[in-house]
């Protein structure tokens, strides 16, 4: 009797096994492994043991890894239009964002194929992080203006052009550097997640936390191209019907999850909900991003937005 090889998956992380990613990837590996037999395993190697999440995109589309996940805005630079989901206020509200960015949508068809396209990448799920949310020290942020001069930690371009519009001076870094430039004081404020804020103890470091709730965070599973294409039927199927599993399993969690965060972290700092005053305050001072967004990025840039609004 013949006894069938195992095939290994290793997957890069740039954040702890015990956040929201990795608990999702550690619920595929479960499905993958059971699924199959044992003939498909998957490695899980957290907190950027082997790679930065700026360098999974490269790692994965090469081959140099077989998976990993990144921040939707590390693929800006093979594909720009990446970052509609961080446009902000882009989306209505969670029903608006939930079809949007759900497998078979206009804008996952759209940029999805771009990125297998451009990078070698195959797209598994979309893996969600929650919403925008900024954190300082000194007085809470409340109107754009509390911005003006600020340096700003941001993690991509749409956030960036974000912190601009009101005023602020952003600076691109990687979520793993942000408690100690917290506490060095190397930035006045930072544009993280909830989830972040609890999983790298952010509330050691910043006083307040403001829920301008103002674009999605996303992050991306992939896997290398060639190396799906070199499985069996039987496994990639096993593969696409546990990503779908776990795609949902962790939006549910993540975006009903983050009200209980909220509530947990207000007895470790200030948790500012802004009034709607405050919001469309916030709405009309970034509502240029979106033409600007279209303007650098010509057809493809109307084609996302169109794609992201009417899902």
């Amino acid at each position: 009797m013949s006894v069938q090889a195992t095939t290994t998956i290793r997957v890069s992380l740039q954040l702890p096994e015990s956040h929201s990613l990795g608990q999702n990837w550690l619920a595929f590996k479960k499905i993958i492994e059971e699924e199959s037999g044992g003939e498909l395993e998957l490695q899980l190697f957290p907190s950027a043991q082997l790679y930065k999440d700026k360098q999974v995109p490269q790692a994965v589309g090469s081959g140099a890894i077989e998976a990993g996940s990144a921040f939707l805005g590390r693929f800006t630079g093979a594909v720009p239009t990446i970052e509609v989901v961080n446009i902000p206020f882009l989306f209505k509200d969670d029903v608006s964002l939930r079809s949007a960015t759900a497998g078979g949508s206009k804008m996952r068809t759209l940029l999805d194929g771009a990125v297998l396209k451009e990078t070698g990448a195959k797209v598994l799920w979309w893996q969600a992080y929650g919403r925008n949310i900024y954190l300082n020290n000194g007085s809470a942020i409340r109107m754009p203006a509390d911005l003006k001069g600020k340096k700003v930690r941001v993690y991509g371009k749409m956030g960036g052009w974000t912190v601009e519009a009101m005023g602020g001076a952003p600076t691109i870094m990687s979520g793993s550097k942000q408690f100690l430039a917290y506490q060095q004081k190397a930035v006045d404020v930072g544009l993280t997640g909830t989830s972040g804020v609890k999983s790298r103890k952010l509330y050691e470091v910043m006083d307040h936390m403001t829920l301008s709730y103002d674009f999605a965070i996303e992050f991306v599973a992939i896997i290398n191209n060639d190396f799906f294409n070199s499985l069996s039927k039987k496994h990639q199927q096993i593969i696409i019907k546990a990503a779908r599993k776990v795609e949902t399993d962790l939006r549910n969690e993540v975006y009903s999850g983050e009200a209980q965060i909220v509530e947990e972290l207000r007895s470790k700092m200030t948790v500012v909900e802004l009034s709607s005053a405050e919001r469309a305050a916030w709405k009309k001072a970034t509502a240029s991003v979106v033409d600007r967004f279209i303007k650098e990025n010509g057809n493809a840039g109307l084609a996302a937005v169109e794609a992201a609004r009417n899902p």
